[in-house]
Formats: C-alpha cells, structure tokens, sequence
C-alpha cells in the first residue's frame, strides 16, 4: 500500500485553485477531488508499518489552525518545469505539526524526509509543451490569496497509481484539538 500524509483541503480552497485548472495549454492539471497539502509522503507500506503508521499518527496532539493560500510557482527538474503549485502562507502551527509527524515517523523507523518541507498544493504536470508558457502563467496567478480556513484534521492517504491519474483514499483522519 502507497501511504501519504496530508491536509485534505476545504471546498473552499478546492474551488479556489480548480478556477486555476485549463488557464495554461498543455498542462495536465490535477482533479479537485486529489488537491491536498502532502505534510509527508512514505511510500510502500505494508500491513504491519501501516498499523505502526496510524498508531504513531494517532498518539500526535495538535492544535487547530488556520491556512491560507498565497502565490503560485513551479517546481523543475534537470532544467525543465515540472510541476505547477499553491503555496501557503507561512504558519508555524503547520510547520509544528508537519515537524511532528517527521518525528513520529522517524521514532517507528522509517527513514527521515531529505527534502525541507515547503508547504504547497501541486496543481498541475507540465508537459515540455507548455513550459514557454509557464513563466506567463505565474505572473498571471502570482497574487493568487484566499481566505483563510479553519484546519481540524489530518489524513493518512493510500494512493493507487492509475494510468491516467493516481486515485487517493483517505484511510485515517486524525483530529486536531
């Protein structure tokens, strides 16, 4: 089973960033029921670590807060635009929680995130089609904000690579207090 972390956004938001999808040919963007807020991936997991997973997730306590969205970007690779993304307005109870999660997950074995957290919502892949686009398209969402919502919870996902698209399961919310 493929396990991720993460916040499942209000509707709210969802609307917010679907208004952004088909604004940029050539760009696979991502279906509103998949936007998410990945606070860590871990991969393959079976059974046995996925019991250890929801019980170390479950034993986190955490406060409830508030998000916002704030600008768009792109992320790249070998020079190539990648992906397109939301961000989110620095928080430093998200970044408390994410920081905890690590930590649990790291207390039960499984190896530490080598990237840093940078705290977006992916939107779109791109392909090299429209990659002289991409720049454009930035500029036109930069200013991108929303309201702020209220965050009560966080999931454990199981992903389900598809041909088209992967299909996310929310397996397990744990409430914030």
């Amino acid at each position: 089973m493929r396990l991720f972390v993460a916040l499942d956004l209000p509707d709210a938001l969802r609307e917010r960033l679907t208004a952004l999808a088909g604004s940029l040919a050539g760009a696979r963007w991502i279906p509103p029921a998949n936007l998410h807020l990945t606070l860590r991936f871990i991969g393959e997991a079976d059974r046995v670590v996925a019991e250890e997973i929801d019980h170390a997730l479950a034993a986190l306590r955490g406060r409830r807060f508030a998000l916002a969205l704030s600008g768009t970007g792109m992320f790249g690779r070998s020079g190539k635009v990648v992906s397109l993304w939301a961000g989110v307005e620095r928080s430093e109870p998200l970044e408390r929680l994410q920081a905890k999660i690590e930590t649990a997950l790291a207390r039960i074995g499984l190896p530490p995130e080598r990237r840093r957290f940078q705290p977006h919502v992916s939107l779109a892949r791109v392909d090299a089609a429209a990659e002289p686009a991409v720049a454009r398209w930035i500029q036109a969402h930069n200013l991108l904000r929303s309201e702020s919502v209220a965050i009560t919870h966080f999931t454990l996902f199981s992903s389900l690579l598809g041909r088209e698209q992967a299909v996310y399961h929310p397996e397990v919310d744990y409430e914030l207090g």
